[in-house]
């Protein structure tokens, strides 16, 4: 489903932004992710097992997000939007937690890199993982 063009894009360090199904009476409110695609084509990032985040996607009975990034100003537009079914998962989360730190987080920033891996290694992990249903790229 996913492009050569849309893996390049999805290989540089940009931010996404996830949206999943709000709380009742709350509006859909995407939030800016780390993310990594995968060799499936699949999309995953981590997240806290207590964020707002992961208790709307247990709300669910069929958990789904969106997910968007989108090209920085200065390059030709570009963006790649996803509809995913999510599926949630234990294992893994810590290992992609560092990993995201690497490529978001340029050497010089040590002591944020060390911050967040002692959090990391405490917290309670869980990684997500974005099945692409739909794909939707721009500009067309």
């Amino acid at each position: 489903m996913l492009t050569e063009a849309d893996r390049v894009l999805l290989d540089r360090p940009l931010f996404g932004l996830l949206t999943v199904t709000p709380a009742a009476g709350r509006m859909p409110a995407p939030r800016p992710v780390w993310f990594e695609a995968t060799t499936q084509g699949d999309l995953q990032l981590f997240t806290l097992t207590t964020s707002p985040r992961m208790r709307r996607l247990q709300a669910q009975p069929q958990p789904r997000a969106s997910f968007v990034v989108v090209k920085p100003p200065g390059e030709p537009e570009g963006w790649l939007s996803v509809e995913a079914d999510v599926t949630v998962h234990h294992d893994g989360a810590q290992e992609l937690a560092f990993r995201l730190t690497e490529r978001y987080w340029d050497s010089t920033q040590t002591e944020q890199r060390a911050s967040a891996r002692a959090m990391w290694e405490v917290e309670d992990l869980r990684r997500l993982v974005l099945h692409p249903s739909r794909v939707t790229r721009g500009p067309t």
